[in-house]
């Protein structure tokens, strides 16, 4: 529990956040004529949509297993990332529209204090998506990592955008598009950024052979309980915040089917209170036929 704690907590700082800065970029893009800064006003709102999204696929994928889903609701969670995918693309697509439609509109100057308020929105959007990425690292959560990674897409707007108006003040008229074009550029980048955060979700639906350090360590565990000769087939799947695992471990052959059931059921409580983001474990035992 502690983990999902931290988790939602996590979620709770994205919307806050989030919440205050759509404001504020919308208020400086507005009086500060920078269509880069309310494209990012934009981006922001969708992140607030998209981290409620979040804390709902947090908390229902760490429901307990119940009759209908013995190996618990965890899925939920990259279904939840792929809607998050679907708002990052959504922002992408409306930042290029108004990018592209502002670049041929005639407009104001943006106003030199907007570098300010962007400066600190750059700073304050990477120290998030640093804080959000490494509680999606400590809580395996698939869906907390995509919303760290739209705080990295914020910050990357940002610095377009604060890009664009330096250049646009400092090249002065004639130059007022140059923040459309920095929108625009940033647009790009969400897009990219987009594929980044879906691929990993999409690898955790499909059970993709992507855990090969873990695996090792469930392998090192094992022979540390005695009675265990060694392991062999050792398959993974991901389920929200926990992993399940398959495993084949060879015993002594000589042994009675009961010794074999007890060391079985040992060796799953010592790798679950050994690497506590285990979930189910089911053992296989195999007899040692190499004597």
């Amino acid at each position: 529990m502690p983990k999902v704690v931290a988790a939602i907590k996590a979620t709770y700082f994205s919307i806050i956040g989030n919440t205050v800065l759509a404001i504020i970029k919308g208020l400086a893009g507005f009086f500060g004529n920078s269509y880069a800064l309310i494209a990012d006003a934009i981006e922001s709102t969708t992140d607030i949509f998209a981290s409620f999204l979040v804390l709902f696929g947090i908390q229902y994928s760490n429901k307990p297993a119940d009759e209908n889903h013995p190996y618990g609701h965890g899925r939920a969670e990259p279904l939840i990332t792929f809607i998050v995918v679907g708002f990052l693309i959504t922002s992408a697509t409306i930042i290029a529209y108004e990018s592209i439609i502002n670049i041929g509109t005639a407009h104001d100057l943006p106003k030199s204090w907007t570098l300010y308020i962007l400066g600190a929105i750059i700073l304050w959007k990477e120290y998030s998506f640093q804080l959000v990425l490494k509680r999606s690292k400590e809580t395996n959560s698939s869906s907390l990592k995509a919303d760290a990674w739209h705080h990295r897409s914020d910050a990357i707007t940002s610095i377009a955008a604060f890009v664009g108006i330096s250049i646009a003040l400092f090249l002065g008229k004639g130059y007022e598009s140059a923040d459309d074009w920095a929108a625009l550029f940033a647009s790009g980048f969400i897009l990219y950024n987009s594929y980044l955060i879906f691929r990993p979700a999409l690898s955790e639906i499909m059970d993709e052979h992507v855990y090969d350090d873990l695996i090792e360590n469930i392998r090192t565990v094992s022979k540390t309980v005695e009675g265990i000769v060694d392991t062999e087939k050792c398959f993974i799947r991901k389920s929200g915040m926990k992993y399940h695992v398959d495993l084949h471990a060879t015993v002594k052959a000589t042994i009675s089917v009961k010794e074999g059931h007890d060391l079985a059921h040992q060796l799953k409580d010592t790798l679950r209170a050994e690497i506590p983001e285990l979930g189910h474990v089911l053992i296989h035992v195999e007899p040692d036929d190499s004597k």
